[in-house]
């Protein structure tokens, strides 16, 4: 028997819609009646392709005994994170301060009025380890909401308080040499062994790589360069690359990079992406290039809609096993490919009878040196037999802030390629948020069953505008442009604090939650204060309006603050720093035919200002050509009709 999920487009939600636990998304039905009720609330967020979130699901909310204390006791709220992360922001800072940690699924529970007196993330079905049984727990809060419910209320007014103190604790720091202590911290935990940083699990973090990459140009530093690098080559050999479809998944469990979590996410393929094109353009080496164009290929091919749309996410699991989709047995290899090609195959891919993760094989390439090997044939015979062997299941809800990544690398990786297919992908993506995610200048978070969501967020205006500039810079086409300055004041009217400086994540004037949360850390992916202080940068250098200079300049001054006490977990912004401090390559176009435009499209530095200008006394054509006004590092040369 469905619940009240039936109607919703979440696959999160729905993947809950028979589940016997009676089930509310988050709407003001449920409040009222846990109040009409006199019951607590039980909210449940995590998204469709997190695999505790499964668990969880399977041992608890499929459990009739489970769901009947769970419909006897208490209103229980699903929430896809991705849909809705002002939700999950606030109560994940609520987890983080009863728990010390977070992560999903989160478990919170609360009042009708969104206060909330306990948080925490898995439970088990059983008490272990020190973590209670899910149904103990239940009984547990359900018996002390009937009998010591002041606790409860004051545990939940007090952690209320510490959560506002600390989010208007925020001042203005001196911006000082933030850049170079971020990479003295970064050398210090970076493994030189076996590439990224810290220790295991290790995530891909590629706004790290790119802060890394931008700072070793600036600074002509090789060491840094060096670390990205070694980074780089690992995932790329590593199993947290999908050897045979290609991709990226979600983390490294091992210090290797050899056993991922396998979940892929838009979000880290597409930031990926741009850090593999950005090294490219640094050093030349193909591998970086072949990596990101795998990666494209990967996303083109599996996470693509017909109109042109990507999806958000592929699960780890398959048939309720964790990478059973990506894994292979010998005698698989053997048997598919052959005996000679299967163990030619193997051998370079670290395929053997006993595996290389719990008993079965992770094709990775971190024992060989084969990358540059022809495997081309053998990866396609696996690729299909693996799909119908088992299958994943996708997540494919559109969310426009990750598709505004990805419009963003694609874009990064025409300029780095100059194939005009990746430019075409980002160009109909670009058109698909437009008419379905966008009216005016109001944007919406997600797209499922022909239907957008009705809210919107901070990130989906930063990253959309970042998207856009990217498009011009591709494209050299003016309406890109002009497209991104006005969601950037419209993201500005919406979402700035005026008094106390950055941008609030939900509409300044209309957050339904108990606080509205700036976050400015850089978590999976960059937040959407370290994106506007980026995009300001950028718009003040590419229109040389003295708003965008005076915006950028106070975003980074309150940025730096922020980021004083936590500098490896704000490379975003201080990649946008170092552009505002250290601009790029800056290019003036003078146009004589339009169609000299064209054939510029893809020819330009991967990392520059340009601007397109009129013939003018100030800037005359050379001549009677197109001519090219270059200045760098503070200097600016001569005028030329050929910059390549």
């Amino acid at each position: 028997m469905s619940n009240h999920l039936k109607n919703e487009t979440s696959p999160y939600l729905l993947q809950h819609a028979e589940n016997p636990v009676d089930w509310y998304p988050w709407c003001r039905e449920a409040f009222e009646k846990a109040k009409k009720e006199d019951k607590p609330i039980f909210l449940s967020i995590g998204y469709s392709t997190c695999h505790w979130c499964h668990v969880m699901a399977h041992e608890s909310f499929e459990d009739r005994k489970t769901a009947d204390i769970l419909n006897r006791y208490f209103v229980s709220i699903k929430v896809d994170r991705e849909e809705r992360p002002d939700i999950d922001s606030v109560y994940m800072a609520v987890c983080q301060a009863f728990t010390g940690s977070g992560g999903w699924p989160m478990s919170v529970f609360m009042t009708w009025d969104k206060k909330p007196f306990l948080a925490g993330t898995y439970f088990p079905v059983r008490s272990q380890y020190g973590i209670p049984g899910f149904s103990d727990l239940l009984m547990a809060v359900a018996d002390r909401w009937r009998r010591s419910r002041e606790e409860l209320l004051h545990s939940a007014e007090q952690i209320i308080s510490h959560l506002k103190q600390s989010d208007s604790g925020h001042g203005r720091g001196n911006d000082g040499d933030l850049s170079d202590r971020a990479v003295r911290l970064f050398c210090d935990s970076f493994d030189s062994i076996y590439g990224g940083f810290g220790a295991a699990p290790k995530f891909p973090m590629p706004h790290n790589l790119l802060f890394l990459t931008l700072y070793a140009k600036q600074n002509d530093a090789p060491d840094v360069l060096e670390m990205v690098e070694k980074t780089l080559l690992q995932m790329r050999k590593g199993g947290i690359f999908d050897h045979i479809g290609y991709g990226f998944s979600r983390y490294s469990t091992d210090r290797y990079f050899l056993a991922p979590h396998f979940e892929k996410m838009l979000y880290d393929n597409a930031l990926l992406i741009m850090a593999y094109v950005s090294v490219y353009g640094m050093t030349q080496n193909h591998l970086y290039l072949d990596t990101a164009e795998k990666t494209a290929q990967y996303v083109l091919r599996e996470m693509t809609s017909l109109d042109g749309g990507f999806y958000s996410a592929q699960d780890a699991d398959s048939e309720g096993i964790e990478g059973k989709y990506y894994t292979f047995t010998l005698t698989e290899i053997i048997d598919v490919l052959g005996e000679e090609r299967g163990k030619r195959f193997s051998e370079a891919f670290d395929i053997t009878e006993k595996g290389n993760f719990e008993g079965v094989n992770i094709p990775n390439l971190l024992k060989s040196n084969v990358l540059d090997a022809d495997f081309d044939g053998e990866m396609q015979t696996l690729y299909h037999y693996r799909k119908i062997r088992s299958k994943l299941h996708l997540d494919d809800k559109i969310l426009i802030s990750w598709n505004a990544m990805m419009i963003a690398s694609l874009s990064l990786l025409y300029r780095g390629s100059r194939n005009e297919k990746y430019l075409e992908a980002a160009m109909n993506a670009q058109r698909f948020l437009e008419k379905n995610l966008c009216e005016g200048l109001c944007l919406y978070t997600s797209w499922r069953g022909q239907k957008h969501s009705e809210n919107s967020f901070l990130d989906d205006y930063a990253f959309y505008i970042t998207a856009l500039l990217e498009l011009y810079h591709s494209t050299l086409n003016k309406d890109y442009l002009e497209k991104a300055e006005q969601f950037c004041r419209e993201a500005v009217r919406r979402f700035a604090d005026t008094v106390n400086g950055g941008f609030y994540l939900s509409d300044s004037n209309n957050s339904e939650l108990f606080m509205n949360p700036k976050e400015t850390y850089d978590g999976a992916v960059p937040s959407g204060n370290s994106v506007m202080a980026y995009n300001f940068v950028r718009l003040y250098q590419l229109t040389e309006k003295e708003d965008y200079r005076k915006l950028a300049g106070e975003q980074i001054h309150y940025m730096s603050a922020e980021a004083r006490n936590s500098l490896t977990g704000h490379s975003m912004f201080l990649l946008a720093k170092q552009l505002y401090d250290d601009p790029p390559e800056h290019i003036r176009i003078v146009l004589k035919n339009n169609s000299d435009m064209e054939k510029m499209k893809g020819k330009l530095p991967l990392l520059a200002n340009v601007i397109i200008a009129s013939e003018s006394r100030e800037y005359p054509t050379l001549n009677d050509r197109t001519t090219f006004y270059v200045c760098k590092d503070h200097i600016c040369y001569a005028p030329v009709n050929e910059i390549i």
